[in-house]
């Protein structure tokens, strides 16, 4: 379990330096310069990223059960999960709605991902993990909303056309993911 915690709090720490420490984000970006601030970031990130995963994986050989959820819970977590991947895709997307209403549809998918998961599942690595990025995801939403109001940021107006395309995409990876690459990358069969 010390291994995902330790990953967790590199993961989590290096992408909450914003929401804690951004006039030192700042300090050190202007030092190092972009290039090497992007570098260091990205390899904490990796670093912390392998080792939560690795971690999760040996967290589950020792399985801590808190609670049994009802099945019912478990169909639901795959609409949240499947909201969660169109509010990803709004991220990317050019000129949808989701990202002009919400600003970060990004932060608003790992958090419905993060507590459709909580729902679904009730072992402790579960709620470790889960926990983490559904804190992390709330924190980081508000703060960037509130940066966004502070600095007047207005994102691009919607269009249907980029709506379609949002929803599409996130149906397509909600699906490709759901129905193959879960059970192949997490070993959890979420649909069958």
């Amino acid at each position: 379990m010390w291994l995902l915690i330790l990953g967790l709090v590199l993961f989590l720490g290096i992408h909450s330096i914003r929401i804690f420490a951004n006039d030192w984000r700042e300090q050190l970006l202007a030092r190092l310069g972009e290039k090497k601030w992007k570098g260091l970031y990205s390899v904490i990130s990796i670093v912390g990223f392998v080792l939560l995963i690795y971690g999760f994986g040996q967290a589950r050989l020792q399985p801590v059960l808190l609670y049994v959820p009802p099945m019912w819970l478990r169909h639901l977590n795959a609409l949240f999960t499947l909201i969660a991947f169109i509010l990803i895709a709004a991220a990317y997307v050019p000129n949808n709605h989701f990202k002009a209403r919400l600003g970060h549809p990004m932060l608003a998918g790992v958090k419905t991902w993060a507590f459709g998961h909580l729902l679904a599942t009730g072992m402790l690595h579960d709620v470790v993990l889960f926990g983490a990025f559904l804190l992390w995801a709330v924190l980081d939403f508000v703060v960037s909303r509130r940066r966004d109001r502070l600095a007047g940021t207005v994102y691009p107006a919607g269009t249907v056309r980029g709506d379609a395309i949002t929803v599409l995409a996130g149906l397509v990876g909600w699906a490709v993911f759901a129905f193959a690459l879960h059970a192949w990358l997490i070993g959890v069969k979420p649909m069958g």
